[in-house]
Protein backbone atom coordinates (compact mmCIF):
# COMPACT_ATOMS: atom_id res chain seq x y z
CA UNK A 1 0.00 0.00 0.00
CA UNK A 2 1.69 3.66 -0.59
CA UNK A 3 2.12 5.33 2.63
CA UNK A 4 0.25 8.59 3.01
CA UNK A 5 0.18 10.75 6.14
CA UNK A 6 1.17 13.86 7.97
CA UNK A 7 3.94 13.80 10.66
CA UNK A 8 2.25 17.19 12.31
CA UNK A 9 -0.83 15.83 12.30
CA UNK A 10 -0.07 12.65 13.99
CA UNK A 11 1.62 14.92 16.55
CA UNK A 12 -0.92 16.64 16.88
CA UNK A 13 -3.24 13.63 17.85
CA UNK A 14 -1.08 13.02 20.70
CA UNK A 15 -1.34 16.30 22.12
CA UNK A 16 -5.37 15.92 21.96
CA UNK A 17 -4.78 12.86 23.33
CA UNK A 18 -2.86 13.86 26.74
CA UNK A 19 -5.54 16.96 27.18
CA UNK A 20 -8.26 14.44 26.75
CA UNK A 21 -7.78 11.53 28.33
CA UNK A 22 -3.59 11.97 30.32
CA UNK A 23 -3.45 15.10 32.01
CA UNK A 24 -6.78 15.54 33.83
CA UNK A 25 -6.12 11.90 35.58
CA UNK A 26 -2.35 13.50 36.47
CA UNK A 27 -2.48 13.06 40.06
CA UNK A 28 -5.81 12.46 40.10
CA UNK A 29 -6.18 8.94 40.16
CA UNK A 30 -7.90 6.66 42.21
CA UNK A 31 -6.89 3.82 43.88
CA UNK A 32 -8.73 1.37 41.34
CA UNK A 33 -7.60 3.29 38.75
CA UNK A 34 -3.90 1.54 38.87
CA UNK A 35 -3.59 -1.83 38.19
CA UNK A 36 -0.54 -4.23 37.97
CA UNK A 37 0.49 -6.08 35.18
CA UNK A 38 3.35 -8.33 35.55
CA UNK A 39 4.90 -6.72 38.86
CA UNK A 40 4.08 -3.71 41.28
CA UNK A 41 6.34 -1.81 39.20
CA UNK A 42 5.03 -3.21 35.67
CA UNK A 43 1.61 -0.74 36.07
CA UNK A 44 -1.12 0.31 33.67
CA UNK A 45 -3.89 2.97 34.69
CA UNK A 46 -7.50 4.25 33.16
CA UNK A 47 -5.09 6.73 31.66
CA UNK A 48 -3.18 4.42 29.23
CA UNK A 49 -6.34 2.70 28.76
CA UNK A 50 -8.68 5.96 27.55
CA UNK A 51 -5.49 7.63 25.52
CA UNK A 52 -4.71 4.36 23.52
CA UNK A 53 -8.55 4.28 22.78
CA UNK A 54 -8.69 7.94 21.71
CA UNK A 55 -5.94 7.51 19.53
CA UNK A 56 -6.58 4.18 17.96
CA UNK A 57 -10.03 5.55 17.26
CA UNK A 58 -8.66 8.93 15.25
CA UNK A 59 -5.51 6.93 13.56
CA UNK A 60 -7.43 6.26 10.73
CA UNK A 61 -7.52 9.69 9.90
CA UNK A 62 -4.12 10.20 9.82
CA UNK A 63 -2.61 7.34 8.81
CA UNK A 64 -5.08 4.70 6.54
CA UNK A 65 -5.41 1.36 6.41
CA UNK A 66 -2.63 1.27 9.04
CA UNK A 67 -2.19 -1.37 11.55
CA UNK A 68 -2.48 -0.55 15.06
CA UNK A 69 -0.11 -1.83 17.70
CA UNK A 70 -0.31 0.16 21.01
CA UNK A 71 0.60 -1.37 24.30
CA UNK A 72 -2.87 -2.14 26.07
CA UNK A 73 -4.10 -4.02 22.74
CA UNK A 74 -1.28 -6.19 22.77
CA UNK A 75 -1.42 -6.56 26.52
CA UNK A 76 -5.49 -7.72 25.89
CA UNK A 77 -4.20 -9.60 22.66
CA UNK A 78 -0.33 -10.62 22.65
CA UNK A 79 -0.86 -12.29 19.58
CA UNK A 80 -1.14 -8.82 17.72
CA UNK A 81 2.35 -8.16 18.35
CA UNK A 82 3.71 -10.99 15.90
CA UNK A 83 2.02 -8.89 12.62
CA UNK A 84 4.15 -6.11 13.11
CA UNK A 85 6.55 -7.86 11.52
CA UNK A 86 4.96 -8.47 8.01
CA UNK A 87 2.34 -5.38 8.30
CA UNK A 88 2.87 -2.69 5.29
CA UNK A 89 2.14 -0.12 7.43
CA UNK A 90 1.28 -0.07 11.26
CA UNK A 91 1.28 2.45 13.99
CA UNK A 92 2.83 1.88 17.10
CA UNK A 93 2.09 3.39 19.97
CA UNK A 94 2.46 4.06 23.93
CA UNK A 95 -0.10 6.01 25.26
CA UNK A 96 1.77 6.73 28.82
CA UNK A 97 5.40 5.86 28.67
CA UNK A 98 6.63 6.30 32.18
CA UNK A 99 3.37 4.65 33.56
CA UNK A 100 5.26 4.13 37.11
CA UNK A 101 6.08 7.72 36.99
CA UNK A 102 2.15 8.70 36.14
CA UNK A 103 0.64 6.91 39.02
CA UNK A 104 3.09 8.49 41.39
CA UNK A 105 2.85 11.97 40.58
CA UNK A 106 5.94 12.28 38.96
CA UNK A 107 5.83 14.59 35.97
CA UNK A 108 8.53 12.46 34.10
CA UNK A 109 6.14 10.85 31.11
CA UNK A 110 5.23 10.92 27.46
CA UNK A 111 3.29 9.77 24.80
CA UNK A 112 5.52 7.67 21.89
CA UNK A 113 4.34 6.70 18.37
CA UNK A 114 6.14 5.31 15.60
CA UNK A 115 5.07 4.81 11.79
CA UNK A 116 6.59 1.39 10.53
CA UNK A 117 6.93 0.91 6.62
CA UNK A 118 7.46 -2.44 5.00
CA UNK A 119 9.46 -3.39 8.26
CA UNK A 120 11.07 -0.49 8.92
CA UNK A 121 10.68 2.52 11.53
CA UNK A 122 10.23 5.59 8.83
CA UNK A 123 8.51 7.91 11.53
CA UNK A 124 8.93 8.52 15.26
CA UNK A 125 7.00 11.08 17.81
CA UNK A 126 7.25 11.81 21.36
CA UNK A 127 4.88 14.42 23.02
CA UNK A 128 5.76 15.45 26.25
CA UNK A 129 2.39 16.25 27.44
CA UNK A 130 3.29 18.37 30.81
CA UNK A 131 5.96 20.61 28.80
CA UNK A 132 3.42 20.12 25.89
CA UNK A 133 6.19 19.94 23.25
CA UNK A 134 7.06 17.18 20.51
CA UNK A 135 10.50 15.72 19.47
CA UNK A 136 10.28 14.11 16.14
CA UNK A 137 11.82 12.67 13.26
CA UNK A 138 11.25 11.20 9.90
CA UNK A 139 13.79 8.83 8.28
CA UNK A 140 16.28 10.91 6.43
CA UNK A 141 15.04 13.86 7.24
CA UNK A 142 16.72 14.45 10.77
CA UNK A 143 15.71 15.28 14.72
CA UNK A 144 13.36 18.03 15.65
CA UNK A 145 11.82 19.41 18.45
CA UNK A 146 8.90 21.51 17.92
CA UNK A 147 5.96 23.31 20.36
CA UNK A 148 5.80 25.08 23.69
CA UNK A 149 5.73 28.41 21.41
CA UNK A 150 9.36 27.95 20.94
CA UNK A 151 11.04 28.35 17.82
CA UNK A 152 11.73 24.54 15.98
CA UNK A 153 15.01 23.18 16.96
CA UNK A 154 17.15 20.78 15.13
CA UNK A 155 18.49 18.13 17.50
CA UNK A 156 22.03 16.44 17.38
CA UNK A 157 23.79 13.81 19.23
CA UNK A 158 26.44 14.96 22.14
CA UNK A 159 30.38 15.07 20.10
CA UNK A 160 32.02 11.98 21.66
CA UNK A 161 34.28 12.03 24.60
CA UNK A 162 36.07 9.21 26.00
CA UNK A 163 34.90 6.77 28.43
CA UNK A 164 35.57 8.31 31.81
CA UNK A 165 33.53 11.39 30.94
CA UNK A 166 30.57 9.68 29.65
CA UNK A 167 27.37 10.30 30.90
CA UNK A 168 23.62 8.35 29.99
CA UNK A 169 21.15 6.06 30.81
CA UNK A 170 21.42 2.41 31.38
CA UNK A 171 17.97 0.01 32.07
CA UNK A 172 19.72 -2.92 34.03
CA UNK A 173 16.49 -4.25 35.48
CA UNK A 174 15.86 -6.88 32.79
CA UNK A 175 19.31 -8.12 32.21
CA UNK A 176 20.01 -11.93 33.77
CA UNK A 177 21.11 -11.50 37.39
CA UNK A 178 25.04 -12.45 36.81
CA UNK A 179 25.31 -10.34 33.94
CA UNK A 180 23.96 -7.26 35.98
CA UNK A 181 26.36 -7.46 37.88
CA UNK A 182 28.81 -7.41 35.65
CA UNK A 183 27.44 -4.72 34.38
CA UNK A 184 26.62 -2.03 36.82
CA UNK A 185 30.40 -2.81 38.42
CA UNK A 186 31.72 -2.00 34.37
CA UNK A 187 29.68 0.99 35.30
CA UNK A 188 32.31 2.78 37.18
CA UNK A 189 34.04 3.32 34.39
CA UNK A 190 32.10 6.21 33.20
CA UNK A 191 31.19 9.54 34.57
CA UNK A 192 28.02 9.40 35.02
CA UNK A 193 24.47 6.75 35.38
CA UNK A 194 21.14 6.95 35.58
CA UNK A 195 17.06 5.30 34.70
CA UNK A 196 14.46 8.17 34.58
CA UNK A 197 12.29 4.76 34.44
CA UNK A 198 10.89 6.61 31.19
CA UNK A 199 12.75 5.92 27.89
CA UNK A 200 10.65 8.62 25.99
CA UNK A 201 12.43 11.33 28.38
CA UNK A 202 15.49 9.09 27.91
CA UNK A 203 15.63 9.38 24.17
CA UNK A 204 14.96 13.17 24.30
CA UNK A 205 17.46 14.28 26.45
CA UNK A 206 19.90 11.94 24.73
CA UNK A 207 18.47 13.31 21.32
CA UNK A 208 18.79 16.70 22.37
CA UNK A 209 22.72 16.29 23.12
CA UNK A 210 22.62 15.96 27.07
CA UNK A 211 23.97 12.14 27.14
CA UNK A 212 26.55 10.43 25.55
CA UNK A 213 24.70 6.90 26.15
CA UNK A 214 21.45 4.71 26.35
CA UNK A 215 21.14 0.90 27.14
CA UNK A 216 18.33 -0.72 27.01
CA UNK A 217 18.02 -5.07 27.54
CA UNK A 218 14.31 -5.07 26.87
CA UNK A 219 13.01 -4.08 23.33
CA UNK A 220 8.62 -3.62 23.12
CA UNK A 221 8.42 -1.61 20.24
CA UNK A 222 6.23 1.02 21.51
CA UNK A 223 9.43 1.56 24.05
CA UNK A 224 11.90 2.04 21.69
CA UNK A 225 10.96 2.38 17.57
CA UNK A 226 10.31 6.04 18.29
CA UNK A 227 13.42 6.57 20.68
CA UNK A 228 16.00 4.64 18.18
CA UNK A 229 15.15 6.88 14.80
CA UNK A 230 14.85 10.26 16.58
CA UNK A 231 18.63 9.27 17.86
CA UNK A 232 19.70 7.87 14.67
CA UNK A 233 18.51 11.21 12.90
CA UNK A 234 20.17 13.04 15.39
CA UNK A 235 23.55 11.76 14.74
CA UNK A 236 24.09 8.80 16.80
CA UNK A 237 24.96 5.31 16.18
CA UNK A 238 22.08 2.82 17.24
CA UNK A 239 22.39 -1.35 17.36
CA UNK A 240 21.42 -4.28 19.13
CA UNK A 241 24.39 -5.51 21.74
CA UNK A 242 25.68 -7.81 19.13
CA UNK A 243 26.35 -5.11 16.51
CA UNK A 244 23.31 -5.87 13.98
CA UNK A 245 20.60 -2.84 13.35
CA UNK A 246 17.79 -2.67 15.49
CA UNK A 247 14.50 -3.43 13.25
CA UNK A 248 10.22 -3.08 14.32
CA UNK A 249 10.20 -7.06 15.10
CA UNK A 250 12.56 -7.51 17.41
CA UNK A 251 11.97 -7.95 20.96
CA UNK A 252 15.56 -9.17 22.25
CA UNK A 253 19.23 -9.13 21.86
CA UNK A 254 19.46 -5.38 23.73
CA UNK A 255 20.14 -1.43 22.45
CA UNK A 256 22.91 0.11 23.23
CA UNK A 257 22.70 3.59 21.92
CA UNK A 258 25.79 6.14 21.53
CA UNK A 259 26.74 9.53 19.56
CA UNK A 260 29.04 7.57 16.96
CA UNK A 261 30.53 3.74 16.39
CA UNK A 262 33.44 4.34 17.87
CA UNK A 263 31.64 5.47 21.49
CA UNK A 264 29.39 2.74 20.91
CA UNK A 265 32.13 0.35 20.01
CA UNK A 266 33.91 1.58 23.11
CA UNK A 267 30.83 1.40 25.59
CA UNK A 268 30.28 -2.27 23.87
CA UNK A 269 33.76 -3.61 24.65
CA UNK A 270 34.24 -2.15 28.15
CA UNK A 271 30.84 -1.83 29.71
CA UNK A 272 28.17 -3.88 28.55
CA UNK A 273 30.43 -7.34 27.51
CA UNK A 274 29.55 -10.57 27.90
Amino acid sequence: MTLQFDINALALLLSEAAEAEIRPRFRALAKGDIRQKMDATDLVTEADEAAERYIRARIGGVVPGALFVGEESVAADPALLAKLADADVAVVVDPIDGTFNFASGVPLFGVMVSVVAGGETVAGIIYDPMGDDWVMAEKGAGAWQTGGHRPEIRLKAANPVPLEQMTGMASTSFLPRDRRATVLGNLAKVAFVSNYRCAAHEYRTFAAGHLHYLMYNKLMPWDHLAGALIAEEAGAYVARFDGSPYRPHHVEGGLLVAPDRESWETMRREVFVD
